[in-house]
C-alpha cells in the first residue's frame, strides 16, 4: 500500500512579533512619556496625531484651571469651563487606554509602570503636600499617599487602570461593564476618599473605551463630515452649558463625588453618569476630528504632556493661595479672562518643552535599575554575547 506524496514543507514567513513587541513595550507608558503608537506610524517612529492631541488636551487642562476662579462672577466663563471639562480629561484618558492595549504582567512593563507612574506619584504627592503647607500657610496638611491631592489622582487612576487591563481583554462586554461600575460608584457615598476611588471608577469607562479602540476609529472621526458636524455640536454644547451654569454644579464633571455628596439623590446619579458619559464621548469625537494628523510646531511637545500636567499644578494652586484673582480685579474683565487664558497656554507649553523634561526626568522617568532584580535569562544571554 503506497502512501500519498507529502506536500513539501515550506518555511513560514518571519513572525511579526518582534516589531509588535517593541511597540507594545512602549505602549505601557504614561500619556506624557515617549511611546511607539500601535497604529502605522509615519517616518520618524511616532504618529503626530496622538502627540498633537495630547498637547492640545493639556493646554485645555491648564486653561480650565485658570478659568475656575473666574466662574463665580462670569456666566460665560462658567459655560466655557463646563464645556471643556466635559471632554478634556476623557480625551486624555481615552488616549491612555489606547496606548495600554498591549499591557500585561510582563516584567519590563511592570517596571515601567512603577518607574513611570508609581514613583512620580509618590514624589509629586509629597511635593504638593509640602507646597500646600508653605504656600497656603497650612502646616497641618497631612502627607498621605492614600489621599491624592489635586492633580496626582490621575497617576493613581492610571496605575490601577493599567493593572486591570488584562481583565478588560477577556470580558465579553467591557465598555457596558465599566459603565455599570461607574454608575454604581456614583451612587455609593461610602466609597470614601482613599486613592480617590470615586474618580478611578467614574472615569474608568473612558479608559476601557480607549482599550477597545483601533486605529481606524481615529481615522473615522477625522472625516470631513465629522469636522463640519462638530462645529454646531460644540455651539450647542456651549449654549447648553450657558443655560445649565446657574442650575447645575460643575462638580459633576470632576467625577470625584457621589450623587448624594452633590446634594441630590441616587436616582439622579443613575441617570447623570451615563448621560455625561455620552456627552463626553460626542465632544471627544468632535475634538479629535480637529486634531491635525500632520507634524506641527507643537507636535514634539506631546511627549512631555505629563510634565506640563504635574508641574503647572504648582502655579495653578499657588495663584489661588496667594490671592492673585482676588487682588487684581481686572482679571475678571473680558480682557483679563483672555489674558490669563493665553498665559496659561504659554506656561503649560513651556513646561512640556525638552529642556524642562531634561531637568525633571529624574522624577518623571527614572530608570531605577538598582531597584529591580535582574532576569537570570537576560544575564545569561549577555554573557553569551560577550564570550562569543
Amino acid at each position: 500500500m503506497s502512501h500519498a506524496a507529502q506536500t513539501p514543507r515550506q518555511e513560514l514567513p518571519p513572525a511579526r512579533e518582534a516589531a509588535g513587541a517593541d511597540r507594545s513595550a512602549r505602549a505601557a507608558e504614561p500619556p506624557g512619556a515617549p511611546e511607539q503608537p500601535p497604529a502605522p506610524a509615519p517616518k520618524g517612529g511616532r504618529d503626530a496625531f496622538f502627540d498633537n492631541a495630547k498637547y492640545l488636551a493639556i493646554v485645555l487642562v491648564a486653561m480650565g484651571h485658570v478659568w475656575e476662579p473666574l466662574t463665580d462672577g462670569s456666566r460665560a466663563a462658567e459655560a466655557f469651563y463646563m464645556t471643556v471639562y466635559t471632554f478634556h480629561m476623557p480625551a486624555f484618558i481615552i488616549i491612555s487606554g489606547y496606548f495600554s492595549r498591549s499591557f500585561d504582567m510582563r516584567k519590563d512593563r511592570l517596571q515601567r509602570l512603577v518607574t513611570g507612574v508609581a514613583v512620580p506619584y509618590v514624589l509629586f504627592e509629597t511635593a504638593y503636600s509640602f507646597f500646600k503647607r508653605w504656600a497656603d500657610d497650612d502646616p497641618g496638611h497631612p502627607i498621605s499617599l492614600l489621599d491624592p491631592w489635586f492633580l496626582t489622582w490621575f497617576l493613581v487612576a492610571l496605575f490601577i487602570w493599567r493593572l486591570t487591563t488584562p481583565l478588560w481583554k477577556i470580558v465579553r462586554w467591557p465598555i457596558p461593564l465599566a459603565l455599570a461600575i461607574a454608575v454604581l460608584a456614583s451612587v455609593s457615598p461610602d466609597i470614601g476618599d482613599d486613592l480617590d476611588l470615586q474618580r478611578v471608577l467614574q472615569f474608568l469607562p473612558f479608559f476601557v473605551l480607549g482599550l477597545c479602540m483601533r486605529p481606524e476609529h481615529f481615522t473615522l472621526v477625522q472625516r470631513r463630515a465629522v469636522r463640519i458636524a462638530s462645529l454646531p455640536i460644540f455651539a450647542c454644547a456651549l449654549v447648553m452649558a450657558y443655560w445649565a451654569a446657574p442650575r447645575m454644579s460643575s462638580a459633576w464633571f470632576y467625577h470625584r463625588d457621589s450623587a448624594q455628596e452633590l446634594g441630590t439623590t441616587g436616582w439622579v446619579g443613575l441617570v447623570m453618569t451615563p448621560a455625561l458619559f455620552g456627552c463626553s464621548i460626542v465632544l471627544v469625537a468632535c475634538f479629535f476630528s480637529w486634531v491635525p494628523r500632520r507634524p506641527m510646531w507643537f507636535t514634539v511637545l506631546g511627549a512631555g504632556t505629563l510634565y506640563g500636567y504635574l508641574l503647572h499644578g504648582f502655579l495653578a494652586k499657588g495663584s489661588r493661595f496667594w490671592g492673585w484673582f482676588d487682588d487684581y480685579a481686572w482679571l475678571h474683565t473680558p480682557l483679563g479672562e483672555i489674558a490669563v487664558t493665553l498665559i496659561a497656554a504659554v506656561i503649560v507649553t513651556a513646561l512640556c518643552t525638552p529642556p524642562v523634561r531634561k531637568v525633571f526626568r529624574f522624577a518623571m522617568e527614572p530608570t531605577m535599575a538598582w531597584a529591580f532584580r535582574k532576569d537570570p535569562a537576560d544575564t545569561a544571554r549577555t554573557r553569551e554575547r560577550v564570550t562569543a
